[in-house]
């Protein structure tokens, strides 16, 4: 017989092969286990002691030896049906407890027009409001086919955005007046290579070099950190 299906349900690999004999053997003495098994009977008693504790075998004393069993093997479904049960039990609490734990901080990198499409899509996706200082008109050469999209479904969804440019972005095509967008200007010393946006639980620092790249953080403190900060520089900026 093979011994898995034995082991996939949680018995060691000499569990198995004593429980086995003693299936095949009726009752028994260890002795007899251990010559059928190849096991030393000292190691026998060890998986004797650890079946008893599971329920599958017993024994009982005839002349001051011991003879064991198994317990009928439906036993084995049974235990089974009753580890089920116990994980059904603590299921709830356990996804819970990984929801909460996938909640904390989570930082993912992407790269390159690709990996910033990424993070465009997971705003999409939130449906949040999107904070963004530091804006760059980069955004047009290097996500200039995929912008569209973005902006059909941003509207789609009615996702209001509010944008700090710095003064030179103030005649680009880029900021001209659309549905759910507003823009403010800073001066243009704070022009930047990078941009933060805020939405949700979420800050994505962007960086708009030959090779894009993207910073996700998953975290409703830092996001909240940033917010605030925008809240403030969106009060100094200019219209």
């Amino acid at each position: 017989m093979d011994l898995s299906a034995l082991e996939g349900i949680g018995l060691t690999h000499s569990e198995s092969k004593v429980y086995l004999a003693i299936v095949e053997l009726g009752s028994c003495l260890a002795g007899e286990i251990s010559k059928k098994t190849g096991i030393h009977r000292r190691s026998i008693y060890d998986a004797i002691e650890r079946l008893t504790q599971k329920g599958l075998i017993s024994y009982i004393k005839t002349n001051n030896r011991k003879y064991f069993e198994a317990v009928e093997p439906s036993i084995l479904l049974a235990n089974l049906k009753e580890k089920e049960d116990n994980i059904r039990a603590v299921l709830p609490e356990l996804q819970l407890k990984h929801g909460m734990a996938k909640k904390k901080a989570e930082t993912t990198f992407f790269k390159g027009r690709e990996g910033l499409k990424s993070v465009f899509q997971d705003q999409i996706k939130d449906k949040k409001e999107i904070l963004v200082f530091g804006a760059s008109t980069d955004i047009n050469a290097v996500l200039k086919y995929y912008l569209p999209h973005y902006e059909n479904a941003r509207m789609k969804f009615k996702i209001n955005v509010k944008i700090i440019y710095d003064d030179s972005a103030r005649n680009d095509e880029i900021v001209k007046k659309k549905p759910y967008l507003k823009v403010k200007f800073l001066p243009k010393q704070f022009r930047s290579p990078s941009s933060t946006n805020i939405y949700g639980d979420k800050v994505a620092i962007l960086l708009w070099v030959d090779e894009p790249l993207a910073i996700l953080i998953n975290n409703k403190k830092i996001a909240d950190s940033y917010r605030n900060f925008f809240n403030l520089i969106w009060g100094i900026a200019k219209r």
